[in-house]
């Protein structure tokens, strides 16, 4: 193996968050070849274009994985301009950079509208939240780039730095605070874990795949039966859950079903992505 100044360099955004800090855990492991470093908002303020332009000059990375975003859908639906800002400015800066080398991009189920399901990747896009509108436009502008991933994915969980990241944290910190979790029986998603997102992520990289493709679990579940089967494993905070539907929901739009078609990362991968219930059964002593 070369010495590692002379591998090359990996840039990973958003490593504060769930799923940069899981790329940033598993690259020695998945991807040897590679020295990585992984960008907190604290480090590196994506907005300071001038301080990017002049960090990327210096380091010159020969790739760029970009997780950063304001991804959670009330703050994006509060501050519309903010989320712009982040999700779309700050990726199109970022891939006008790295033009000469490898960009990979974070994007989201919620570019759908929910009303088909089991989308695949050449499914039209028609983004009903804030957040869903700013990474379909990424998504647009990534897509012109010539050696760029987009990879979409679902709900992520695992543990975060700041342990609110994963939609795992977000129950467990409500059924720790005594609340009741009222959840859907009626909104599909396919959840995975973060660390096999990373994992796939690395996988895909090391195959040069470009392109978008779809990295989420390999089972559609509802947001009560996800609530039910992790409920079950933290009986010891006594969690509540409250059923609720879409029928009754009057805050910002939410797609009732936005299931993904992993079928080509699955291809290029060799294998199925994991179902979340086999997933948590063969992880059951594990923290999560």
């Amino acid at each position: 193996m070369t010495e590692a100044g002379q591998r090359p360099l990996a840039w990973i955004t958003g490593a504060g968050g769930l799923i940069g800090n899981y790329l940033v855990q598993t690259a020695a492991a998945s991807q040897p070849g590679w020295r990585v470093a992984g960008l907190t908002r604290q480090e590196l303020d994506l907005l300071d274009f001038a301080a990017v332009r002049r960090r990327f000059a210096a380091e010159r990375p020969a790739l760029v994985i970009h997780c950063a975003a304001l991804s959670q859908s009330v703050a994006c639906q509060a501050r519309p301009d903010l989320a712009r800002q982040i999700n779309v400015e700050a990726t199109r800066h970022l891939a006008e950079l790295a033009s000469d080398c490898r960009f990979v991009f974070f994007s989201t189920d919620l570019v759908f509208d929910g009303r088909q399901g089991y989308y695949a990747e050449d499914a039209t896009v028609n983004p009903l939240s804030v957040y869903g509108e700013t990474k379909a436009a990424a998504e647009a502008i990534v897509a012109r780039h010539p050696r760029a991933l987009v990879i979409r994915t679902s709900l992520n969980g695992g543990r975060s730095p700041t342990g609110d990241r994963g939609f795992n944290e977000q129950l467990r910190r409500a059924w720790q605070a005594g609340q009741t979790a009222r959840l859907f029986t009626d909104e599909f998603r396919c959840p995975i874990a973060a660390v096999e997102t990373a994992r796939a992520v690395w996988e895909l990289v090391g195959l040069g795949l470009t392109g978008l493709v779809h990295v989420a679990g390999g089972e559609r579940l509802s947001r009560w039966r996800i609530g039910q089967l992790l409920a079950a494993r933290w009986p010891q905070l006594h969690p509540r859950i409250e059923v609720a539907s879409l029928r009754e929901y009057t805050g910002a739009p939410r797609p009732p079903d936005t299931s993904l078609n992993c079928a080509r990362a699955e291809a290029a991968l060799g294998r199925p992505m994991p179902r979340f219930t086999d997933w948590l059964a063969a992880h059951a002593d594990e923290p999560f």
